[in-house]
């Protein structure tokens, strides 16, 4: 970072402080601003309606004579629909497994334990990181085993399935899952600015053992933390790589695919990417190397939005980008800032994806704060809004609870609150938190002061109109009853939703107190002293909601 400003990023997410004097360095050479990706530093590689508490549930037909709002006992039907998740990052041991080479029944635990932690704070999505770095965390014909997980390199299989078992409990507890994937990054070091790894080190079935006309090392072999690549430009090279991610798309019910800002590598002082062989070979209709090189990361997302939807149409393709596309003193199309340009340092072309829709939601790392000189939240934030304003692409920010209790504005707990609020003010359909181990630690009570004054009750996922929609038939409430330890148990039955939402008339109005994947949910938080009335609608995956129930009542305790 910029020694001239202290408060900007330091290592990003995932970066340890022995590492910060090399990253600082760097950061000053590349004129960054104030940090590279976070989440280059924290893996220590690295239109919609407003999300207020107030949104109201347009496509429910179980309106009043107008054919409005839709209704339960008289009350009009309101919920808030706005994504809200975190990163849960395995590379380094982030987040998770806290260890390598854990027991599975603790990384088990440990995994349900960030679920839990993901409902108590009201969100709707978890974003995990299952190929952190060329290796994968299910039984892969294209990848090895993780050593995150297992604790080694040499590929062994620790005997269980866990994206099978991921999937299912982020399911059981209606969380949306969204793969995380890092399509080129090969092999990185053992440890956080250690030396980088060596093709013989990698696991025998290591594809770029095989392949060693598809490996990049950057930076240079004798360079403290250089990684291993799958070379972007070897068109044999990208095709294998989409086909490891699509593996897991094939044969596992995600809901989301995901990647963050690694394409080609943030740069290193004096070092150019080492990929000239493969311009001489396949890059000879493009006038320079940076074109050439733009056009290989926008083939790959292109592609991969094809194929996913060729797949399954209903998963979800989103990319979370370095904040800043280009500077508006080197395109006047660019945003008010003066660092790091992800179109022109790492050659993602993040404007061009959004405006080709070849994503479903983009979520900007904005990891600066509020009136920060070379990067501010107030000036990036309205020009993602207008970059997505008139694409279906939905905007959701990447959230910098990493930073808290940095000097500077991220002493002050109100920080992300602030943040949030102008989300809504400017009709953000979302947030992403980084990381889960931030949002556990609740630096400050931050996070407690944001979760109070945004995600204070449940809310819905934003329904994506370009995804498949089969809004499910009515449910029929079965029952409602008040138990002896307190609370209102309910049941009922409902064909072909993929999910249900639960309302609680509250005053004046209905509102959203749970969400449920099965048929039955308990309402712990219901008041004693007075009557209640429930309706209960049914969502498909898309998040198309469908009619509400007929009003179920309990008298007073």
């Amino acid at each position: 970072m910029p020694a001239a400003d202290p408060s900007a990023p330091s290592a990003h997410r995932r970066r340890t402080p022995q590492a910060l004097v090399a990253v600082v360095a760097a950061l000053a050479v590349a004129v960054a601003v104030g940090a590279w990706s976070l989440r280059d530093r924290a893996d220590g590689d690295g239109g919609a309606p407003e999300p207020g508490d107030a949104a109201v549930l347009g496509a429910a037909p179980d309106a009043g004579p107008a054919g409005g709002t839709p209704t339960c006992a008289g009350r009009p039907a309101r919920a808030p629909r706005e994504l809200r998740g975190m990163w849960i990052t395995t590379v380094n041991n982030i987040d998770w497994p806290s260890r390598r080479g854990l027991p599975a029944e603790t990384v088990r635990a440990e995994f349900r334990g960030w679920l839990d932690l993901a409902v108590r704070r009201n969100h709707n999505a978890v974003f995990v990181h299952v190929r952190p770095s060329g290796d994968a965390l299910w039984p892969s014909r294209y990848a090895p085993w993780s050593e995150w997980l297992t604790g080694r390199r040499d590929g062994r299989d620790p005997g269980w399935d866990p994206m099978e078992f991921m999937v299912a409990e982020a399911h059981a507890r209606n969380l949306e899952f969204h793969a995380w994937f890092n399509p080129y990054r090969g092999g990185q070091p053992a440890a956080v600015g250690g030396p980088g790894p060596r093709l013989d080190q990698l696991a025998p079935t290591h594809p770029l053992r095989r392949h060693g006309d598809w490996v990049v090392t950057y930076p240079s072999a004798d360079q403290p933390g250089s990684r291993l690549y799958f070379n972007p430009g070897v068109p044999e090279a990208r095709k294998f790589v989409e086909d490891s991610m699509l593996e897991a798309v094939q044969r596992y019910d995600v809901d989301g695919v995901h990647f963050d800002d690694f394409f080609y590598p943030y740069p290193e002082a004096g070092q150019d990417f080492p990929d000239g062989a493969a311009f001489a070979r396949y890059g000879r209709r493009f006038a320079d190397k940076h074109a050439w090189r733009r056009d290989n990361v926008n083939t790959l997302v292109r592609e991969m939005s094809e194929r996913i939807k060729a797949i399954k149409p209903w998963v979800k393709f989103g990319i979370s980008p370095f904040g800043i596309w280009r500077n508006n003193r080197t395109d006047p199309t660019g945003s008010a800032t003066a660092g790091l340009q992800s179109y022109d340092d790492i050659y993602a072309d993040t404007r061009l994806w959004v405006r080709e829709q070849w994503l479903d939601y983009v979520v900007p790392q904005l990891y600066w704060h509020i009136g920060f000189g070379k990067a501010d939240y107030a000036k990036l934030l309205p020009w993602w809004a207008a970059t997505v304003r008139g694409t279906r692409v939905q905007l959701y920010i990447g959230q910098a609870d990493y930073r808290v209790g940095e000097r500077g504005a991220w002493r002050d707990p109100g920080e992300l609150d602030r943040q949030l609020a102008l989300n809504r003010r400017h009709g953000v359909s979302g947030s992403v938190h980084f990381s889960a181990r931030q949002v556990r630690a609740d630096k400050l009570g931050a996070v407690s002061r944001y979760s109070e004054a945004h995600y204070a009750g449940p809310a819905l996922v934003p329904p994506m109109a370009q995804l498949p929609a089969a809004p499910p038939a009515v449910p029929a409430v079965a029952g409602a009853r008040r138990e002896d330890a307190g609370g209102v148990a309910l049941t009922w039955h409902g064909d072909g939703a993929a999910s249900f939402a639960v309302y609680r008339v509250d005053g004046d109005a209905a509102r959203l107190v749970a969400t449920a994947r099965g048929t039955g949910w308990v309402d712990r938080t219901a008041p004693a002293d007075r009557p209640l009335s429930y309706c209960v609608s049914g969502l498909d995956r898309s998040g198309n909601e469908g009619r509400l129930s007929a009003p179920m009542s309990v008298a007073a305790q």
